[in-house]
């Protein structure tokens, strides 16, 4: 039987799929700086917050709702990724 999952992590999910979508729609040079942007933001903050702190989350995917509001735009064509978000990564992949 599959897992059944709450309507507040279906938003969660829904709002990780359109990270990942958004991902697809920037230049193919840049695409390596978003995808790590989203999955470092996602990871982070999931690990960061009890799942069980409703409020919490809410706020986080409101914000992460506005955020990629922005991030979506055509306009936007880069991301700044600090050197601990390839630090991350790097222990991520070696994990």
């Amino acid at each position: 039987m599959p897992p059944v999952h709450s309507g507040l992590q279906k938003e969660v999910f829904a709002l990780y799929r359109r990270a990942l979508r958004m991902v697809r729609t920037k230049p193919l040079s840049t695409r390596d700086k978003f995808r790590l942007f989203v999955h470092y933001n996602f990871k982070t903050q999931a690990v960061a917050v009890s799942p069980r702190s409703v409020s919490t989350v809410e706020h986080l995917i409101r914000r992460g709702q506005r955020q990629l509001e922005t991030y979506e735009s055509s306009s936007v064509t880069d991301c700044w990724v600090s050197q601990e978000m390839r630090d991350w990564r790097a222990r991520e992949r070696h994990a």
